[in-house]
């Protein structure tokens, strides 16, 4: 049988550090400094561990820490291992980023955002681990990588009553138009582009952050505040054509859009053209109703290409996939110290979307619209 251990004896500044550790708020400190003074007045670990409310090898391991460390061991000390063990190696973190970045249904799971516990799968049957480990493991390695594991939020959503119906219109034409050749499919909008609104965006610099300056208007300037223009993204080749406008969208100049986009697709052999657009005024006016309802006579007449005309549901911006390219556009044309002229302003967004800048849409005459614009009936 083993001599009962006992603390070797105490120095007069280690028994008065050990009795001033009697009033630490530190519950660690406390109970070190009872067993150390309890084992120095002769009582075993046996008899001191009932008292303090632990095991007897509690106060041995603190009079063998006393031994080895002297008053250090008053201290509690990092629970964290010593080595380190990942639970991938390291090099794959790359390629575990960039998994998270598809959908979990994209590997046969019924949902389509990541859980903890759906990524430990998913990790495990990709042979990523060696073992399927729980989600607070996930939590600590994905938060080791710098990924953030925030909570989803809820977004802007129509308020249009029949918007399951005209977003399910908008998805069948467009599945139609992949499966046909010689149909074109585009979602249309108008933007501003402004001389004075300065977008938000981020930018490399070398040094200080850039200055963005604040632009105020000129009474002495010829050229106009803002810009309108007509664009049209087309869904089979990913290109963005624009038409600028000399005033304001109106139902009239949105018919010589039309008109113009029929002339450009049937140039290519197409048959029927397909207008994605929200519903703005200028394109659910008279004239513009006319117009497409005269066209398609005459289209059918005479075998020219027919336009089809497809409403999203109101307030639904992210149906139109032509809106981020006006965003991406103003940052890519801003000149951050200065206001840039209406040319400079046309001929760089035609720059940019690799189009040709053509004369303005200008509104005509109430004589002049009394009859539809002829068209060419072939390519």
């Amino acid at each position: 049988m083993k001599p009962p251990m006992f603390v070797r004896p105490l120095t007069a500044p280690e028994k008065q550090q050990l009795e001033t550790g009697l009033r630490s708020r530190d519950a660690f400190t406390l109970r070190r400094s009872q067993a150390l003074l309890a084992s120095a007045q002769g009582y075993r670990p046996s008899q001191i561990a009932p008292i303090l409310g632990c095991t007897p090898h509690s106060v041995v391991n603190a009079i063998r820490a006393f031994h080895a460390e002297g008053l250090a061991c008053l201290g509690a000390k990092s629970c964290a291992p010593k080595r380190v063990q990942t639970a991938w190696p390291r090099g794959r973190d790359e390629e575990l980023r960039e998994l998270l970045h598809q959908s979990p249904r994209t590997f046969g799971k019924r949902r389509s955002t990541w859980t903890l516990e759906l990524v430990a799968e998913v990790w495990f049957e990709r042979g990523i681990t060696s073992r399927q480990l729980t989600g607070e493991a996930i939590r600590v390695n994905l938060e080791r990588m710098g990924i953030n594991w925030k909570r989803a939020k809820f977004w802007m959503t129509s308020p249009d009553p029949r918007y399951a119906e005209k977003k399910a219109r908008r998805d069948r034409l467009i599945e139609l138009a992949a499966r046909h050749p010689d149909w074109a499919l585009g979602f249309e909008d108008e933007v501003w582009w402004s001389r004075l609104a300065q977008p938000r965006m981020h930018a490399w610099t070398d040094g200080p952050p850039m200055k963005v300056q604040l632009l105020r208007a000129d009474d002495d300037d010829p050229d106009p505040d803002a810009i309108c223009c007509y664009g049209l993204l087309r869904n089979d080749t990913g290109r963005v054509i624009v038409r600028f406008v000399e005033d304001r969208p109106v139902g009239d100049i949105t018919a010589q859009f039309l008109s113009w986009l029929c002339e450009t697709v049937a140039k290519e052999g197409k048959k029927v053209l397909i207008v994605v657009w929200d519903e703005a005024s200028w394109h659910r006016a008279d004239t513009v109703s006319s117009w497409v309802k005269a066209h398609n006579e005459r289209a059918r007449q005479a075998g020219g290409v027919k336009l089809v005309i497809c409403e999203l549901p109101v307030a639904s911006p992210w149906l139109n996939n032509i809106e981020p390219c006006w965003t991406h556009a103003k940052k890519a044309i801003m000149e951050p110290d200065r206001k840039l002229t209406a040319q400079e302003i046309t001929s760089r967004v035609c720059e940019h979307f690799g189009c040709e800048l053509l004369p303005y849409l200008k509104s005509r005459d109430a004589s002049e619209t009394a009859e539809p614009n002829p068209l060419p009936v072939g390519p």
